[in-house]
């Protein structure tokens, strides 16, 4: 065997080949491939329904009726809130967000209303509504409804 090299010519390493490929690919005008993520995502998809709740014609609110109607109820019952009616305000908040998961149920399109899929935006929604409501109604003083077990819960806590 001699001692030539199988590449070609004797000083030809790996630094001698990619000062070479790097001139060929400035020649050819081809530019190395960038490793920075697109400056636009292209592959997220849509929630479902996250389309305009009414025709593209129709005037901004009348496309985001189902947001705004839901924002509308939460203003209202912070509204009565603020005015000393607290436990009032609190269930208007609360039959909001259970307005928001019935409307992302059965409307096929509820604008803005639709942030994540339809399932996680409904529970959430809902749970949360529910809570608000369950939390209102225990309130104190007088409590429109009693739970039992909560007194025998809370008296190692609060009391």
């Amino acid at each position: 065997m001699s001692g030539a090299d199988p590449r070609g010519a004797g000083e030809a390493g790996p630094r001698a080949e990619g000062e070479a490929g790097a001139g060929q690919a400035a020649e050819q005008g081809a530019a190395r491939p960038s490793r920075r993520p697109p400056s636009v995502t292209r592959d997220t998809a849509r929630p479902e329904g996250g389309g305009r709740a009414a025709p593209g014609g129709a005037p901004a609110p009348a496309r985001q009726w189902p947001m705004l109607s839901v924002l509308g109820a939460t203003a209202a019952g912070l509204l009565i809130t603020a005015f000393g009616y607290s436990r009032v305000g609190c269930l208007f908040i609360g039959v909001a967000l259970v307005a928001a998961a019935v409307m992302r149920r059965v409307l096929p399109s509820v604008g803005m209303l639709a942030v994540r899929s339809r399932f996680t935006d409904m529970v959430t929604y809902g749970v949360l509504g529910v809570a608000i409501i369950l939390l209102s109604l225990v309130t104190e003083p007088k409590p429109w409804l009693e739970i039992p077990f909560l007194t025998d819960a809370v008296r190692f806590t609060v009391r």
